[in-house]
């Protein structure tokens, strides 16, 4: 069974719940309540006056506690502030939120979170008396933080009731999974995710009566996870019943099922007196007596519908909030009772099973010292599954190293009886048929495709479809398109154990041959038995004529697998034999040029020789007839010509890649063949009229093909691939079953004629065809439909809706218009190089579903790419735009236009689920160049929930409206013909970033921008022209980043530039004409980051600089005229300062060494002459500096940077 969680080897806990609470305020009425009722659910539960005992110093007892309680409930009073110990205990509560193992849940009993949060109203008023404390900074952010949590607030809980909301409480917290009850089993590991996945599913507040199903193979866990659960949520139930062992029980005698029907009835009425006389007595009694009581009842391996019929036959047995739980190996018994809730056990990670074998070897969570490459070894053979790693556990505990070693050899031999044994009940409970299914499974077709297993499956007669299934749903075996026929090690192990335990010591008698090494031995040594059924050969050096040699005994053979790799054998022709009772033979790199002469092959069902020597089935003019051949695979041989007249049952044929094959002979109807594929051969002309039922042909690169004539009606035909061939044209008129054509590639083509009505096709391509126009039609159920490349194609007919229409390719079409209104569902749309197009349709919202659109090389885009990206990617939710815009001088679609023109650049993203309908927007307002600068405008600034917009390039006015752009956050102008921003600009209420960049034509900014008062950061870097600086800029609140680099004409900065508080960054680099830094900054107390770099005009600091206590970083780099440095020593928490090039600056402050933070010191060019004496307390500063420099400071150990720069370090 798998953890849902990074690490499942969970924390132990000494309390489940501690109180945090105002005792004043709560001890004897509201927390008493809920102490007492979490206590009578079994939930172990700290409160401070009921567990702290004398001699011990309370603080230390209570965060000890804290760090041993898994959770942590805050009850939130009016008065729970004004206590420094509960404050205390809040930071502790925090601090331990933040390790995996915890969790807080807030309880707001006559407070609101705001109230918490921000500290107002009676929370305000009793945190008032710690406001100039030293801890009072960690206490706030305890609160907001904790306020912040997910949890419970009374008055808007069932009304208020206080009972009720204590009654909930209790309930979300002991249904959280991390309850588990350590007397369960005191070695349980990994069940935190485990139980919650089963117990969310089981929503015990629900009213209706719910099924669960837990299925797995023997020994994974099924049992061990439902007794936690039943444990865990019994308390919730009238009555209870966990039945184990059901179908040993019931099979076990007559009276089986009597037996567990009087147990469940027992047990939920508490009634031992109960009698039921039969299985029949026994299902009226549960439906008459069950009803009215909320039970709750497991039961454990079940594997017979019969079982399931008498213990719990219908839902309206039970009464409403009824629970049943069913363990068992058989999903299908679960699928017959249509039980709707299915849990699969998945075994133990690596580390739950070095968790839980240590635990039972060493009684301890690790292995001991010397014992960890051994432990990893027994855990690696156990392959996570729980049965296997707790018997090793206790098998291998307080045994010497020596019999570990010996322990773990004898089990790459000999398997562990005991799990075997769990594992082969599963087995038992197959039909004879099914158990030779399994075999062949477990034995031959490890990780084969499940095609291809069946297929050799049915070869030997099995009904494979029904066995797999079975076998599937047994959870012996799992089936996935990626990985094939997979099962767990020890299944591998139990199913060789039932070949080889009759005669362990006589491979050359087992029914199943799989081991290469007893294999060519039997070969080799003529050992051969008619008990032999199925051999797999792989990767052997055998010569071939010895294998067919070694086969002549064996003549019960049926199934026969060699792999010779890729070496290439000298053979004797006359040496060839094969078992004529083979049913399936798959050889690889097969060397004879035919199949034996002594061969009769009239049991042969499948036969498989790819990359074979074979040019002909039959040597010379033999001609055998191969009746019951259904399955023919010779691609990459050497056939040239094949007579289907030879195999007249035949249903599938692959001459895949086959070079050399020129022809396909059909003198007689094939009604039998439904897979024919020539790809890759030298087939110039296919008449098909006689295989009526074909359902695909693959003829893929067959570039001599010129023509194809396939039946009159083709009723079955689903697929049909000529990518790559000479054809020109195709009829496809009685196809109606048709769902994939291919015509890639058919450089020829001109002409395609389909029938009227299409309702099948799902993907047409007919990229770098010379198609010129298509006419959809009936076509309801497309899905993909690809033009690429077809440069003569000019127009596309949707008469009707499309409405699977997916994806929609035109890439290099001359298509001029194009109507999307009807594919509604269009996902990914490629239009780039449709130099002709001139008008798309988009109606807003019929391209809802578009995550990719690309729209490049037409004339209005240069490039136009349009993403949507899945919520649950970590991405804002509202939509990005960034448009480049560049001036053209003429329209190549209308050279007489008079109108502006412009090519754009336009990247546009935005949440799958945000149904902005700004796509459709933007594509509308025309594809040409010619650009009317209103409709461009009103464009933007009609788009919906966007979020960040960058605009860029040539476009001489910012869109007026943008005011409109409710939901706009981040606007980012490039725009260097820009001389004034609209004042529509400062509505903009949720605005945190502004970025202005290079508007070189940018004269002064709208009066009002004050007015962003959520604006974070504002960017106005290289505004060359810009001179001013509006003073109510002082009124943002929120800004933090503040950029004005390369102003070169901005001559002062606004007097009360000091208010704005939360300013964290103020970048005035390259402000050349700045003379004056206000001595209001000195108020920005949270200021971090000041760069004056280049600020050549500046020729003093404020004097109370130093204030500016949470500076990181000061750069004064090339301030040429700056005269000195004010104090800074109380700079705590200064890092880097540069006074590079200060030329006029002769000393730094003597009191420089209580900067304990400065790391790094640039005075290179500098006109410091000599260092204050307090510097040397610095260690660990880097001071850099020319050469010179540093040497006249009396520095020794000097290293080079770079030419000319060097350093030091204290």
């Amino acid at each position: 069974m798998a953890s849902t969680s990074t690490s499942s080897v969970q924390k132990s806990f000494k309390h489940d719940v501690f109180l945090s609470f105002r005792g004043e305020d709560t001890r004897k009425t509201f927390v008493d309540h809920l102490y007492h009722a979490l206590h009578q659910k079994g939930i172990t539960t700290y409160k401070d006056d009921e567990r702290i005992k004398k001699g011990l110093r309370i603080s230390d007892q209570l965060l000890r506690s804290i760090e041993e309680s898994r959770f942590h409930i805050i009850v939130f009073s009016k008065n729970y502030a004004s206590s420094s110990w509960c404050l205390d205990e809040l930071v502790k509560i925090m601090e331990c939120q933040k390790m995996s193992e915890h969790t807080a849940y807030p309880i707001f009993y006559d407070v609101e979170p705001t109230e918490v949060r921000n500290q107002i109203g009676a929370v305000g008023e009793a945190f008032a008396r710690h406001e100039k404390e030293e801890a009072a900074k960690r206490w706030i952010d305890a609160l907001k933080e904790a306020a912040g949590l997910a949890g419970w607030e009374l008055k808007n809980t069932v009304d208020g009731h206080e009972a009720k909301f204590i009654q909930k409480i209790v309930t979300d917290i002991s249904l959280k999974p991390s309850f588990i009850n350590g007397s369960i089993d005191e070695n349980l590991v990994g069940m935190e995710g485990r139980v919650k996945n089963v117990v969310s599913s089981l929503e015990i507040g629900s009213k209706d009566v719910r099924m669960i199903g837990i299925k797995g193979m023997g020994g994974s866990g099924k049992t061990t996870l439902a007794t936690v659960i039943f444990h865990h949520i019994s308390v919730w139930f009238d009555g209870t019943s966990f039945i184990e062992n059901v179908q040993q029980v019931s099979k076990s005698s007559l009276s089986g099922l009597k037996e567990l029907q009087k147990q469940v009835l027992s047990d939920v009425l508490n009634d031992q007196s109960i009698v039921v006389k039969t299985v029949s007595d026994g299902k009226n009694k549960m439906k008459k007596m069950m009803g009215g009581r909320k039970v709750l009842v497991v039961l454990d391996d079940v594997d017979d519908i019969d079982e399931l019929e008498a213990l719990a036959g219908e839902l309206t047995w039970f009464k409403a909030g009824s629970r049943i739980i069913i363990t068992t190996r058989d999903e299908q018994v679960l699928i017959a009772q249509r039980v709707n809730f299915i849990h699969d056990t998945s075994l133990l990670s690596n580390e739950e099973a070095i968790c839980l074998f240590s635990r039972y070897a060493f009684g301890r969570e690790i292995p001991i010292q010397g014992y960890q490459e051994l432990s990893e070894k027994v855990v690696h053979y156990a392959a996570g599954l729980p049965l296997t790693i707790k018997v090793l556990g206790s098998h291998l505990c307080g045994r010497s190293e020596h019999e570990w070693v010996d322990a773990i050899e004898r089990l790459k031999t000999i398997p562990l009886e005991k799990t075997l044994k769990r594992l082969e009940l599963s087995y038992n409970g197959l039909e004879n048929d099914q158990k030779e299914i399994f075999l062949d499974v477990v034995c031959i077709l490890k990780g084969e495709r499940k095609d291809k297993a069946i297929r050799l499956l049915e070869s030997c007669g099995f009904n494979a479809q029904i066995g797999l299934r079975v076998l599937e749903q047994k959870s012996l075996i799992t089936i996935s398109d990626t990985d094939g026929l997979r099962f767990h090690d020890h299944i591998e192990e139990m199913g060789w154990n039932i070949v080889r335990r009759l005669h362990p010591d006589e491979p050359n008698r087992h029914s199943r041959l799989w081991i290469s090494k007893e294999i060519e031995d039997t070969l080799v040594n003529d050992l051969g038995t008619e008990e032999i059924k199925c051999i797999k050969l792989e990767y052997t050096n055998l010569h071939p004529s010895t294998i067919m040699k070694g086969l002549r005994n064996m003549r019960e053979l049926r199934c026969l697998y060699v792999d010779n790799g890729y070496r290439e054998w000298k053979v004797d022709e006359f040496s060839q034999y094969l078992p004529d009772a083979l049913r399936s033979l798959y050889w690889h790199n097969y060397p004879f040029q035919s199949l034996p002469k002594t061969f009769r092959a009239n049991r042969l069902v499948n036969l498989a020789i790819e990359m074979s020597n074979i040019s002909q089935l039959w040597k010379g003019r033999e001609r055998k007839v191969l009746d019951k051949l259904r399955y023919l695979d010779v691609k990459r041989s050497k056939l040239r010509t094949f007579e289907l007249g030879m195999t007249p049952n035949l249903e599938t044929l692959d001459i895949t890649e086959c070079i050399d094959f020129v022809e396909l002979q059909m003198l007689n109807e094939c009604p039998k063949l439904k897979f024919l594929t020539l790809s890759d051969s030298k087939v110039s002309n296919l008449n098909l009229g006689m295989t009526p039922y074909l359902e695909a042909l693959n003829l893929g690169r067959c570039n001599d093909l010129v023509e194809l004539q396939l039946p009159v009606e083709c009723p079955k035909l689903k697929s049909l691939n000529l990518g790559g061939s000479k054809v020109s044209n195709l009829n496809l008129g009685m196809t109606p079953h048709l769902e994939d054509l291919n015509l890639e590639g058919c450089n020829n083509f001109v002409e395609l004629h389909l029938p009227v009505e299409r309702p099948k096709l799902k993907s047409l391509n007919l990229s770098g065809t010379k198609v010129s126009e298509l006419d959809l039609g009936m076509t309801l159920h497309l899905v993909a439909l690809n033009l690429k490349g077809c440069n003569d194609f000019v127009e596309l007919h949707t008469p009707v809706e499309c409405p699977m229409l997916k994806y929609l390719n035109l890439r290099g079409s001359k298509v001029r218009n194009l109507n999307l209104g009807r594919t509604p569902y269009l996902e990914r749309l490629n239009l780039s190089e449709c130099y002709c197009l001139q008008e798309i349709k988009a109606p807003v919202g019929c391209l809802k579903k578009l995550v990719y659109l690309k729209l490049s090389g037409c004339s209005r885009f240069e490039y136009f790419l349009a993403k949507k990206w899945h919520e649950s990617a970590s991405l804002d939710s509202l939509a990005i735009l960034k448009i480049t815009a560049e001036s053209l001088d003429i329209c190549p679609l209308h050279p007489n236009n008079n109108s502006p023109k412009f090519q754009f650049k336009c990247e546009y993203t935005e949440s799958y689920g945000l149904g902005s309908g700004n796509v459709e927007k933007l594509i509308s307002f025309g594809v040409c160049a010619c650009t009317n600068l209103e409709s461009f405008s009103a464009s933007i600034c009609g788009l919906q929930h966007l979020g960040k917009l960058k605009l860029k390039g040539s476009i001489p006015e910012v869109p007026k409206d943008l005011w409109q752009l409710e939901s706009l956050e981040e606007l980012t102008l490039l725009m260097k013909e820009i001389e004034y921003l609209p004042d529509s600009i400062c509505m903009l209420k949720h605005l945190k970033y502004l970025k202005l960049k290079s508007c070189c034509l940018l004269e002064q900014l709208p009066s009002d921008l004050g007015r962003l008062e959520c604006l974070e950061e504002l960017h106005l870097t290289r505004c060359s022209v810009l001179q001013d600086i509006p003073n109510n800029l002082c009124n943002m609140n929120s800004l933090k980043r503040l950029h004005l680099s390369y102003c070169i004409l901005l001559e002062k900065l606004p007097e009360e530039l000091g208010l704005l508080e939360c300013l964290e960054e103020l970048d005035l680099t390259g402000c050349r004409s700045l003379r004056d830094i206000p001595n209001s900054i000195c108020k920005m107390k949270r200021l971090m980051y000041l760069y004056l770099r280049f600020c050549i005009q500046v020729e003093k600091l404020p004097e109370e600089l130093g204030r500016l206590e949470c500076l990181k970083e000061l750069d004064l780099m090339d301030c040429m005229f700056l005269r000195e440095i004010p104090d800074i020593s109380k700079m705590k928490c200064l890092k880097s300062l540069n006074i590079s090039y200060c030329i006029l600056v002769e000393k730094l402050p003597e009191e420089l060494g209580h900067l304990e933070c400065l790391k790094e010191l640039y005075i290179d060019g500098a006109g410091i002459s000599r260092l204050p004496q307090s510097i040397h307390q610095l260690k660990g500063l880097v001071i850099v500096g020319s050469r010179g420099q540093l040497d006249s400071y009396g520095f020794t150990s000097i290293t080079e940077i770079s030419a000319g720069s060097y350093y030091v370090e204290l």
